[in-house]
């Protein structure tokens, strides 16, 4: 039986680590690899070949970061607070700073665990679509937020598909950095956290270096 790797879970009390039954990971016949699902307040950092990074995302953003050569990568899915405590001129950092740099970070810092290193992380990333209108743009703020945040960072970002009103379903292969993602149809945020129904995509150039949409 294959070793689970790194995989770090938000609850009340914080991050930590997630017991066995809560990492979400099984074998896809189909396809012939391991698959772990990646939800809202987790990162997870793969150890070892043959694995995929799954995740469905609306107003959230999923960064897939690898080391290509060391050929080791992993997944963070987040969604920022409201805006609401940003304007404490107590606070030295927003809320919402604090939070999206804390789980980039965390990713970041796991995958330097396990042999990356930073100067050669590659970066995709997705989500940030204003799913709710209800919501207030904070799909958007988040897309705002990662891309600040490479860019302060100096990181090399080879693909993203962000903002939009659609969700999204990501699946990641940091083995090779190659990303399949599609857009889900006619769905609800409450339906994209619950079962999700898709539409026929056309397929697009697959490489490290692209994302290919899927059907």
């Amino acid at each position: 039986m294959s070793t689970p790797g790194i995989n770090l879970q938000r609850n009340d009390a914080g991050f930590g680590v997630a017991p066995m039954s809560e990492r979400r990971r099984y074998y896809d016949p189909v396809l012939k690899i391991h698959v772990v699902q990646v939800f809202q307040g987790d990162f997870y950092v793969c150890t070892q070949p043959g694995e995929m990074l799954a995740t469905v995302l609306g107003s959230c953003i999923a960064a897939c970061i690898r080391d290509p050569v060391a050929c080791k990568g992993g997944m963070n899915h987040f969604l920022l607070p409201d805006k609401g405590g940003d304007n404490n001129p107590d606070l030295p950092f927003s809320a919402s700073l604090r939070y999206g740099s804390y789980s980039m970070e965390q990713l970041i810092n796991g995958i330097l665990a396990v042999g990356g290193k930073r100067e050669r992380l590659e970066v995709k990333v997705f989500g940030g679509a204003n799913v709710l209108a209800g919501l207030r743009g904070i799909g958007h703020s988040n897309a705002e937020f990662v891309e600040r945040y490479l860019k302060a960072e100096g990181f090399k970002v080879v693909g993203s598909d962000l903002r939009g009103n659609l969700p999204r379903k990501v699946q990641y292969f940091p083995e090779s950095g190659v990303v399949r993602m599609k857009q889900i149809e006619d769905a609800s945020a409450k339906t994209v956290f619950q079962r999700e129904t898709a539409k026929k995509i056309t397929a697009v150039q697959n490489s490290a270096g692209s994302v290919e949409l899927f059907d």
